[in-house]
Order: structure tokens, then sequence, then C-alpha cells
């Protein structure tokens, strides 16, 4: 007789020997972008955001999250590292939140659509967190879900279109019906086109001019036909999947820090509310760093470049730890540069016989949600490698790593490349042996020294 599936998350770890376990022979690869791999080729594609205008529609990949209700910013307030003092209505702001160890759960975009409603955009880490902490707390907040397509059995409620390039602001311009609004940076306007209303965010992913504009999902695609009826005119192109998985690397975001969830009596409440075929339970985890201990994947948030982010002026889940962790010493968060010969070498292995080194698909080489190479400098470990791409903004391959402070800008580091044993048991890897790719510390972003 077959067992009955697990329900919940802490369920289907029980059937594991350790969280690591679980996740580095999960059977799914990279996070998925379900739309048009390519509009016309990624390349083009990728230098549009560089030198004209590129649109990316995001109405598939994210979850999106609604809270509303008296007690919305206490809510918020209570599990974000960030500071409150400065958001309301109209008013955007990237929200990180921790665990009670002060380890980083997840980032995510806030919106603010008025002073008692905001949602939660992002990967599902940050919009579950919150849902659970205002289901369980004594919070009068409404919880309404838009969960991405991939998850998603019905429609989704509001369309996302990402416009970005040195061109994008002259496009919205041009579709957009009366005066245009001055939008300041991370704050929310109002435009109108196609006689629909829309809201716009003054977002600025690719680091590039643009706006990211959202709104009932029956009005997408009379606003995505104007905008591309008026597109030719400004080089705008439409921007697929491939192109799209490439964009955070090169602006320097990391996407999918791992979740601290997976361990610890505290958090043990939340893995029972998860459920077993959500994005915790089925995240894989690939690349050459391995440990037993899923703590060691863990990251605090200066890791990850947020320690500006953590205000100690209010209480908050993790505060008393980030408290004791703020004055020692963190890794930050760094480019690594690959070296053009090394990565040749790995290309020439998948030719002839012998021994192969782990396919780098072009152009993203992670085929895990959350990829954790080693990092090493004079031999020892100095740090984790993650969301290694090529771009021809920067005509290479590099990657974002989270590296040691002593590791100075501009040095020279190696990257272990594949996985130990000759790789973990994940479809997405095939039998391959592991080697070391030079590369080069940057603290700047690539794409400006090109």
């Amino acid at each position: 007789m077959n067992e009955p599936k697990p329900a919940s998350l802490e369920a289907k770890l029980q059937q594991y020997p350790s969280p690591v376990e679980m996740l580095r022979h999960a059977p799914v690869g990279g996070y998925q972008f379900p739309f048009a791999p390519e509009f016309t080729n990624w390349r083009d594609e990728q230098e549009a955001w560089q030198h004209s205008v590129v649109l990316f529609d995001q109405s598939y990949h994210m979850k999106d999250v609604y809270f509303e209700g008296p007690d919305v910013k206490r809510l918020l307030s209570d599990v974000a590292v960030n500071t409150m003092k400065n958001f309301g209505a109209n008013r955007a702001k990237q929200i990180v939140t921790c665990n009670p160890d002060g380890h980083v759960i997840g980032d995510a975009i806030l919106f603010g659509h008025s002073e008692e409603k905001v949602s939660v955009v992002g990967r599902p880490s940050v919009p579950n967190w919150i849902e659970f902490q205002a289901l369980r707390g004594n919070y009068a907040v409404k919880v309404t879900r838009d969960e991405r397509t991939v998850s998603n059995q019905g429609r989704r409620l509001i369309y996302r279109y990402q416009i970005q390039g040195p061109n994008a602001l002259e496009l919205i311009k041009s579709v957009h019906e009366g005066p245009f609004p001055e939008i300041p940076f991370f704050h929310l306007g109002d435009l109108k086109i196609a006689g629909r209303p829309v809201r716009a965010l003054n977002h600025n992913m690719s680091r590039m001019g643009g706006l990211e504009l959202h709104g009932p999902v029956d009005d997408g695609e009379a606003v995505l036909n104007a905008l591309l009826a008026a597109g030719p005119k400004f080089g705008l192109r439409r921007g697929g999947s491939r192109a799209y998985s490439t964009v955070s690397p090169e602006s320097g975001w990391i996407p999918s820090p791992m979740p601290a969830i997976y361990a610890g009596d505290q958090m043990k409440p939340y893995r029972e509310w998860l459920r077993a075929d959500g994005f915790e339970a089925n995240a894989s985890l690939g690349g050459s760093f391995y440990s037993p201990a899923i703590e060691d994947y863990y990251q605090t948030p200066w890791d990850l470049g947020y320690g500006r982010h953590v205000k100690f002026d209010h209480d908050f889940i993790g505060r008393a730890a980030l408290e004791k962790l703020a004055d020692q010493p963190h890794r930050r968060k760094v480019w690594l540069r690959w070296n053009n010969e090394d990565v040749l070498r790995i290309d020439a292995s998948q030719l002839g016989r012998g021994e192969r080194y782990k396919y780098m698909e072009m152009p993203n080489a992670y085929y895990s949600i959350l990829p954790f190479d080693q990092v090493l400098a004079g031999g020892r470990l100095a740090g984790l490698s993650t969301y290694t791409v090529y771009t021809t903004n920067v005509r290479g391959w590099f990657s974002l790593a989270m590296i040691d402070e002593s590791v100075a800008d501009g040095a020279a580091v190696s990257v272990v490349w594949g996985e130990q044993d000759g790789g973990s048991r994940k479809p997405s890897v095939e039998r391959h042996v592991q080697t070391e790719v030079r590369a080069t510390v940057s603290y700047q972003r690539l794409n400006e020294q090109t």
C-alpha cells in the first residue's frame, strides 16, 4: 500500500536524513520563468537594457500577497529588519526578513498601495513568511494571495511589465495620456496608457532608467499592445526568460538566498504550516560547496549586501541576534569575473572523449534554485559563488559571490566548478568532474568597467 504523501514541509523533511540531502537531490532545476525563452535572441535582448530599451513581462513568476487592515504597519515592523518609519502609501521598499537567529529568510519588494494596504512581491519565501506571521499573530489584517503561475489554478490578479534602458522613459512618455508625473526612486505613481489606469514603480532593476508598470490583468493586453506599437522608434526589444535570468547578477542582486527555515525548534511551527508541494519544500540545492549542516548555507544580511537595511529603531524577529553580529566580521557581496581561458577549457571538455566538466548553459549556468560554489583564496575557502551567467554587456562569464572582507578588490581567486563525487542525483546534473576556474574579485559592477 502506498504511504500517504506528506502534507507539510516538516513532514517531508522527516523522510530524509537531513535538509541538505532533500534539497541537494531535489528533481527540479533552476527557478521557473514561465514565459517565452526568446523573442528575438537573448544577446540583443541583453544589450537592450544597456543601449535602448527592453520590456520584460513579469506577470508570471513572482508571488504577490496582499495585506490589508489597521495592523499592516505593525506586522511589517515586526517581521522586517528595515525601518518602517519612511514607508507608507505610494512608497516601495526592499524588505528583508530573518529568522530568530538573524539568518535571512529572503527579500522581496514591498508596495504601499495605501496606508492600510500593501503587497509583498517576489519569490515565495518572504510572502509566505509574512503571511504565516499575520495568521498566527494578533494582527487585524486581511490576507489575499496571488500565486505565481506555476502554482496558480486560476488567473493572476494583475499584469506587471518591467521597462528598462536609456530609452525607457521616453517610450513610456510617448504612450502616457496627459502630463507625465515625477516619480522619485522607489515611489509609486499613476499613469494612463490605452485609456487604462496604470500604476508605475520607479525601480531601475537593470540599473538603467525605466519603470515597472502594473494594473488589473484584464488591462494588460491593451497596455502591452500600446507599448509594443510605440516601441520601434525607441529600439524596444521584448525580453525572454533566457535574458531575464541574467539581469539580477549583472545588476548585483542575489535573488534566492537559502531560506533559513529548515532547522531548529523555533522554526518548526512554520515548517509544519508550509505545504509539502510548496516552493521551500521543492527548492533544489546545487554547486561545489557541500556541508551536511544546512546552517552552513544560511546568510546574514551583511553577506548579501543588506547590512544597510538593518535598523535597530524597532523590535523585530532576529533583532537580538543581529545586534550581536553587527560588529563582527562579515562576508561581503562582490562580482567575480571568470577567466576566459578556463571557461573555454570547460567548453572544450564537452567535445571528443575523456573527462568532462559540468556543462555551462548559456547565458546562465545555474542549474538549481539555490546554487553555491566554493571560492578559494590561497587554497582556503574564502566564500561562496552564486548565479553564474554570461552577458554581452560584460562580454564574459561572471558570478555574484559572498566573500570574506579580507579578500581585496582585484584579488585573484578560484571558483570550484562542478559537484563532488561526479554530481548529485538531480536530473539537471550529468556525470562530470570538478575543476577550478580562475576569477578576479570586483567590488564594482562589471558592466560599468566595459
